[in-house]
């Protein structure tokens, strides 16, 4: 088990800094040879992001893996929102006192805020116009991230089906789309977010950096981050915690945190305290 300090907040007691960094920098000398040996640039089709690897001590009940959890970061994994290709799917269901979201009303307000969205998508248009696989394919091709009204996340998985969700790629991002609701914020917050979709068994992963366009301090930032924020959403929290690993796609895991049982009571005191 990495060894405990102390520090400003908790995962900083139960993982150095100095761990991740140590763990970071590995795995993107890693990387650069990998490239290199490939004697070729890297490319849109590689994943070239690093993996935080949460691995759980018990399987999750189901009602911690209905809905992606999101992990907000300190540095954006899109390396500028203002001139990737994003979508906004909005939730125009009718809904009472004429919530309901439209078309114009929807880019009205993001123009009018300065919201960097490429493309407006009516859930009922979702419906209606991506239903064949290729019609999927096809959109998930076609923007750098989604963001979706938190109304309808539930509904995605069935709608955008195994194009999105299969290798937990691209996969709607949450945000807060009540009319009266602080858009700019909500939206700029999904843009520096990451995803946590624990899964049926005891390993999930969440983004948190990426090879290229981000520094070390950067990603190590998000790893700390994303620590933080994945230990609040999983059952008991760091006792429910038996490791974290990071990696890429392709590489080993490299482990920043472990824990076995004689060390169990360690971190509950700590923890505690």
């Amino acid at each position: 088990m990495a060894a405990i300090n102390s520090g400003d907040n908790q995962s900083n007691r139960i993982i150095p800094q100095k761990t991740i960094r140590k763990a970071v920098i590995s795995l993107l000398k890693w990387k650069k040879k990998q490239i290199s040996d490939q004697e070729s640039p890297i490319s849109g089709d590689i994943d070239d992001h690093i993996y935080l690897l949460l691995t759980l001590k018990k399987i999750p009940q189901k009602d911690f893996t209905k809905t992606p959890k999101k992990i907000t970061l300190p540095h954006s994994l899109i390396t500028s929102p203002e001139t990737s290709r994003s979508c906004l799917i909005i939730d125009d269901r009718p809904k009472p006192n004429s919530q309901k979201l439209t078309f114009d009303f929807t880019d009205k307000k993001i123009k009018s805020l300065g919201i960097p969205i490429t493309k407006i998508l009516k859930l009922s248009k979702l419906k209606a116009d991506y239903r064949s696989f290729e019609s999927k394919v096809e959109l998930f091709n076609s923007f750098d991230v989604f963001l979706a009204d938190q109304r309808v996340i539930n509904m995605l998985p069935e709608i955008l089906g195994k194009v999105f969700y299969k290798k937990k790629k691209k996969i709607p991002v949450p945000v807060d789309l009540r009319r009266d609701g602080d858009w700019k914020e909500e939206i700029e917050m999904g843009f520096c977010c990451s995803l946590l979709w624990l899964s049926n068994g005891t390993c999930s992963v969440v983004k948190v950096g990426k090879f290229d366009g981000m520094k070390v301090e950067e990603i190590v930032d998000n790893v700390v981050a994303a620590v933080d924020g994945v230990v609040e959403v999983v059952p008991k929290k760091w006792v429910g915690v038996k490791s974290f690993h990071l990696k890429f796609f392709d590489s080993l895991a490299l482990p920043i945190y472990q824990i076995d049982q004689k060390d169990e009571d360690m971190v509950t005191d700590q923890v505690k305290d």
